[in-house]
């Protein structure tokens, strides 16, 4: 090893035992029981069911309680402490409202302040002290250390009492109930993992990236909607327009310009001028917020303006790019602006809800003047944003488009495969890949893009949209894309998306066994976790496929899927005895879960348990751990031994 780097480590190890000390501590380490992997997938704004997700730990919060108190405490009970738990603020004003005389609350107080440090106790009994000191409240580590390490000598009784009447007397009990909880529930969950989609059609992602930053431990995997995001703050004009557009569309106008202070003003006027009201470019579902029939028009307008803006500038990427096999896509030049028809596919339909004003005929992708502006300026605005930037860049630094962990792969989308189940090719300036490679291609060009926002029609900008829309993309995993014709054509034959082989094909173990070698993982023991697809439990889809091969957790925590879903999302759990899915029901509020104690879990499914307990050895940290272990030995021998 290289002398120089070892003798930077001197300085911090200056003696031999200080480097016995460490290695005797990581070895001890890998022999602990990995903690809780959490896997979340395909949020879309919907911030409060996701946060109520996260404060339960999908129900490992209660199981832990349970462990703990399902002799001593009543169902309602446990309900009720669990609540507590995961709305300690909220619960604890409820709870103090119950009682007339402060000695009645008093004697709760010390009832709980013991049971929370029980189950403190309990749910930290895989980590090191020094982990766990990490997770307690700054101000109450000392008090909370004593009360969690407390012993029963005698000599002590009268002590550990008085620090409990003294957190009650000095009016501490509600802070340190408050912290405590926030540490279980930071205690049942080690690593949270999001497997894509957090922007879009719910009203509230910004939100959810404030809670993923804050948060202690976590990576995701960009999802198609998170890479359009990327992609506009990138400076890709045509993944801005989608995404006003999809906003339009779902009422949720607000997070661009309330949210992240991007001003529609000027699209606003652009749309005015030249667009009336259209059913077609209605709202598909209407937020909280009620509208006046003024409002809705002008959404309907915005929404007209900027999804003929967005096929305009789809055109030019179209014809730069051959390869991205998308001409058929070139539809603006398809149509009979005379009859209002159009022939795609080698079939005429006839086209309804025209709005085309702004398009020439002659040279349907040329932008008008008023729209090139609006464009230019609403492009500053995204890359200017403070706190979009703050947000993308998060995005970036944790994101990826796969991820290989602890033996299993957690990817948003798919692998492209035809339908023999070969990885399918994709030429780029003439050069072919397929697979894992493919999807390291797509990478490297999308933190291009981010590293370049100044350059906008480059191949790194290009290939990001492509990302979004394309055949061979791993996020979107569809031929084709029909937000025209869901718009314009009547005909629901011409609105289905023909999807990826994939999708079907990963019903078979097979194909899982071969996707999991192509990503250097053990066929035998790995799994393949995937989002962006809602499962329709409803109709009996089972999100468990390919003999536990594949799990797909997008179960639809979408308001606007969950008619067709059934039910409110899954999420995954990971601990060392093995995997257990857990499906959601409908979140109604914070204040339902409060008052009613209602939960929204609604089963769990084990997956795959472990023949033998996982311990940290096994897991993507515990190889880290290995290597800095030998390069202690590395030094021991280099500097302490003979």
């Amino acid at each position: 090893m290289n002398s120089k780097y070892l003798d930077l480590l001197v300085q911090k190890y200056d003696c031999e035992e200080k480097v016995a000390t460490e290695i005797i501590n990581l070895e001890s380490i890998l022999n602990l029981p990995k903690g809780t992997e959490h896997f979340v997938s395909d949020l879309h704004g919907e911030f409060q069911a996701f946060q109520h997700v996260l404060r339960n730990g999908s129900g490992n919060v209660k199981e832990k309680i349970k462990d703990l108190f399902q002799d001593v405490l009543l169902e309602k009970e446990i309900n009720e402490f669990a609540t507590l738990v995961y709305y300690p603020e909220e619960k604890l004003k409820l709870i103090k409202n119950q009682f007339d005389k402060k000695q009645e609350l008093n004697q709760w107080y010390t009832v709980t302040i013991e049971r929370m440090i029980r189950l403190i106790s309990h749910a930290s009994s895989k980590y090191t002290r020094s982990k766990l000191r990490k997770a307690l409240p700054g101000q109450f580590v000392f008090i909370i250390e004593e009360l969690l390490y407390k012993t029963n000598q005698t000599n002590k009784e009268k002590y550990y009492k008085e620090i409990v009447e003294q957190i009650i007397s000095l009016g501490q009990a509600d802070k340190l109930l408050t912290g405590l909880a926030y540490t279980t529930q930071r205690l049942v969950v080690d690593h949270l993992h999001v497997v894509g989609d957090i922007y879009d059609r719910g009203p509230e992602p910004d939100k959810i990236m404030d809670t993923l930053i804050n948060y202690h431990s976590v990576d995701i995997q960009w999802g198609n909607h998170d890479v359009l995001w990327l992609g506009a703050f990138s400076g890709s004009m045509v993944c801005l327009a989608n995404i006003i557009r999809i906003c339009a569309r779902y009422d949720n106008l607000d997070i661009i310009e309330d949210v992240y202070g991007i001003n529609l003003r000027p699209l606003l006027t652009l749309a005015e001028k030249y667009y009336e009201d259209n059913p077609a470019f209605r709202t598909k579902v209407d937020s909280d917020q009620k509208r006046s029939k003024h409002e809705k028009l002008q959404i309907t307008k915005i929404h007209q303006a900027i999804a003929i803006i967005q096929f305009k500038l789809e055109m030019p990427i179209i014809k730069r790019r051959p390869y991205f096999n998308m001409s058929e896509r070139l539809l603006l030049e398809k149509i009979d602006y005379d009859k209002k028809e159009i022939t795609i596919y080698g079939s005429t339909y006839t086209l309804e809800n025209t709005c085309f004003a702004t398009v020439n005929p002659e040279q349907p992708e040329q932008l008008i003047e008023e729209e090139r502006q609006v464009m230019e300026r609403l492009l500053f605005s995204v890359q200017h944003s403070e706190k979009l930037a703050r947000h993308m860049n998060f995005l970036m630094k944790k994101g990826s488009l796969y991820l290989k962990y602890n033996g299993n792969l957690l990817i948003h989308g798919c692998i492209p495969l035809d339908e023999e189940g070969n990885m399918e090719k994709m030429s780029i300036d003439s050069n072919t890949y397929s697979g894992r490679e493919l999807l390291d291609v797509f990478e490297h060009y999308l933190r291009h893009s981010f590293a370049h926002p100044e350059k906008t029609d480059d191949l790194a900008t290009d290939m990001v949209w492509y990302l979004w829309s394309g055949e061979y993309s791993s996020l979107f995993g569809k031929r084709e894309m029909t937000t025209f014709e869901r718009y314009f054509i009547k005909d629901k034959v011409t609105h289905k998306e023909r999807k990826n082989p994939y999708y079907h094909l990963r019903e078979k173990e097979e194909i899982c066994r071969k996707i999991l070698a192509e990503f250097d993982l053990n066929p035998d023991t790995g799994h393949i976790i995937n989002g962006h697809t809602p499962v329709k439990e409803i109709e009996g889809e089972n999100p468990i496929k390919a003999n536990g091969k594949m799990m797909v957790i997008d179960g639809g925590f979408s308001k606007a899927y969950q008619s067709t879903t059934g039910i409110a999302g899954y999420t995954l759990l990971y601990n060392s005895f093995g995997m257990q899915l857990v499906a959601h029901k409908h979140f109604n509020s914070k204040e339902d879960v409060l008052l009613n104690w209602t939960d929204v879990l609604s089963i769990k499914r084990v997956v795959d348990k472990e023949l033998k307990r996982k311990k940290v050895r096994e897991t993507n940290i515990g190889e880290k751990i290995i290597q800095e272990i030998s390069i202690l030995n590395s030094l021991r021998k280099y500097r302490y031994m003979d």
